[in-house]
């Protein structure tokens, strides 16, 4: 009677890359909701580098949503670079796009191209933090850039989340933003950012959360904002594989992570159902399924 998920890691032949896909199953007796698609990733584009282009294409043979996870393009973030660099790959879906922001936009002050280039869908200038609703799914699109709009428990951000909850008492939460809670390695934590999220969110019983940052593919066990393993904590994926070249890790192995790939540039597609109940025995939180799927040659997660 609990809700599944299946996490698939597949290694893609020639240039389609690699895609990391989950898949969220509902408990049966649900099967007439309707199931929604997210996919995407971080750490996108550059015009000195093709492997955007590469997981674009792959966005173009996937139907729904599309989320990225900040540092959109490189390496400031400016008109031109969203115009030239962004544009023709990962732009040619800006209509399905829900965008998040990363310190590379902040390069340039107030991040004004990326706001200007993606318009609403960014959320307010400024701000850069919304949410929206896929089937049964709340989904919230923080700003993690927290030294240009404010993170803390008093900011006008926070005060927004704690609202934005209260106002959508969904039955499965997912929210992104740009920074990991937690990285293996020791130069992409963010702790002291991003904690104050993970609380609030952990506290309304949130599922998943997506990052990028760190230029690999991490999939993490359940946990609390102060990184202990729960049954009642919140599943991260780092997903900064959008194309951007890097992501050596310097440093062991986060001892909560359980899934990792570096080197290969891919997408993470969601399928979201929805789930029967809320609070802490949600079936939208639950435990890793790993299987194997095809794609050209195989790599199971």
């Amino acid at each position: 009677m609990r809700k599944t998920v299946v996490v698939v890691g597949s290694m893609c032949s020639a240039m389609l890359l690699a895609c990391a896909v989950a898949v969220l199953t509902a408990m049966p007796g649900l099967g007439q909701a309707r199931t929604v698609t997210l996919v995407g990733a971080g750490d996108i584009a550059r015009c000195d580098d093709r492997s955007d282009r590469a997981t674009a294409k792959l966005l173009g043979k996937t139907r729904g949503t599309v989320f990225t996870l900040g540092d959109n393009v490189y390496p400031d973030g400016t008109r031109a670079q969203f115009r030239n660099c962004y544009g023709p790959t990962w732009g040619k879906y800006k209509k399905r796009t829900k965008p998040a922001a990363g310190n590379h936009e902040y390069h340039t002050p107030g991040a004004k191209p990326y706001f200007r280039y993606f318009g609403a869908r960014a959320g307010k200038p400024g701000r850069g933090y919304y949410s929206y609703k896929r089937g049964s799914w709340h989904i919230i699109a923080l700003n993690s850039n927290c030294e240009e709009v404010g993170c803390g428990a008093d900011s006008r951000q926070g005060h927004w989340l704690r609202r934005d909850l209260r106002k959508h008492r969904a039955k499965c939460t997912l929210a992104y933003f740009h920074h990991p809670l937690y990285t293996s390695g020791r130069e992409y934590d963010s702790p002291d950012r991003v904690r104050r999220f993970w609380r609030i969110l952990n506290k309304r019983d949130a599922d998943v959360i997506l990052s990028g940052h760190a230029h690999r593919y991490e999939r993490y066990a359940p946990m609390t904002a102060r990184g202990k393993r729960s049954d009642g904590g919140i599943r991260q994926f780092i997903v900064g594989t959008g194309g951007a070249p890097g992501g050596a890790q310097k440093g062991p192995n986060d001892p909560r992570m359980q899934v990792k790939k570096i080197g290969t540039p891919g997408v993470l597609k969601l399928r979201l159902k929805p789930g029967s109940t809320g609070g802490n025995s949600s079936p939208c939180r639950a435990g890793p399924s790993p299987t194997r799927a095809r794609t050209g040659a195989t790599r199971s997660s």
